[in-house]
């Protein structure tokens, strides 16, 4: 009897502390406790790279136009990246080529072919519709595809600069590797504000911020709707989201997406429900 209140004394304790171990799991900031790919770096990490590569995009075709020359876009020396432009034709054309093999450009990145604006009037025309196309255009690897309709709304006050962007376009990551290229699709209506480095001609020092919404749809075909909550905060300096809230719903429930408070770094931070978890972005 003594061995049986023992054994029961034990297997009390035991079952005490699995629950204890399940409670913490259920809590934890760990993100290796997260359920599924899409709730691990998935959609936050796709989401963080599509929309650093359009606001790049945009600011290139913007440096493009104001400049007519790839001055501060390729590096110094390098002749292998032009500028080309067409306002003999109606609409008009502007063409930022990099040729047919990975150039390293002035920001350190490896970029090939060609990003294609149409537009009427002058460039910086306030309320002008830009339409961005992409001929075999890369970005560090990754394929560019599909369209953006970016319609300048304000270029008089320093700091306020602002765009409507509508965006429909993809991003084919890894394009080159039979096993792991994969097709990440980004949908939206978002509203973005140049709101540093307007004064000087280099890119380096350029930040924005982009709100509104879009649809993002993962190579597995689950889709996710990004409400942004506070602006999302990219810079041509670095290669992930700086800072920005997003609601985020889809197959899986609600989410609250964190990207940080302006640093650059790959950390972000997912809520669901009363639970925190840690998330390392890719690049």
């Amino acid at each position: 009897m003594y061995c049986n209140l023992r054994l029961g004394k034990l297997s009390v304790l035991l079952a005490a502390a699995l629950i204890t171990v399940a409670s913490c799991r259920r809590g934890t900031t760990d993100d290796n406790y997260l359920a599924n790919d899409d709730d691990r770096e998935g959609y936050a990490t796709e989401g963080s790279r599509i929309g650093w590569a359009n606001e790049d995009i945009i600011s290139l075709a913007d440096q493009a136009g104001t400049l007519y020359n790839a001055e501060y876009i390729r590096k110094a020396g390098d002749k292998s990246v032009s500028v080309a432009v067409d306002t003999m034709n109606t609409p008009h054309t502007l063409i930022v080529r990099f040729g047919n093999k990975d150039v390293e450009c002035a920001d350190g990145r490896t970029r090939r072919g060609s990003i294609v604006i149409s537009y009427n009037g002058h460039y910086s025309d306030t309320s002008d519709l830009h339409t961005i196309t992409f001929n075999d255009y890369y970005i560090n690897g990754n394929r560019m595809s599909g369209y953006m309709k970016v319609t300048r709304r304000d270029t008089t006050v320093t700091g306020d600069w602002f765009y409507n962007v509508q965006v429909n376009d993809s991003m084919h990551v890894n394009p080159e590797d039979k096993i792991n290229n994969k097709f990440v699709l980004w949908n939206g209506n978002l509203v973005r504000r140049w709101v540093g480095g307007q004064k000087t001609n280099d890119r380096s020092d350029d930040y924005f911020t982009t709100s509104g919404t879009a649809t993002l749809t993962r190579p597995s075909g689950h889709t996710f709707n990004f409400n942004i909550a506070t602006p999302l905060q990219f810079a041509t300096a670095c290669d992930f989201a700086e800072s920005g809230v997003v609601n985020v719903t889809g197959y899986t429930g609600n989410r609250v997406l964190n990207y940080g408070s302006g640093n650059c770094d790959n950390a972000a931070q997912l809520n669901i429900d009363v639970h925190v978890y840690q998330l390392t972005l890719v690049k």
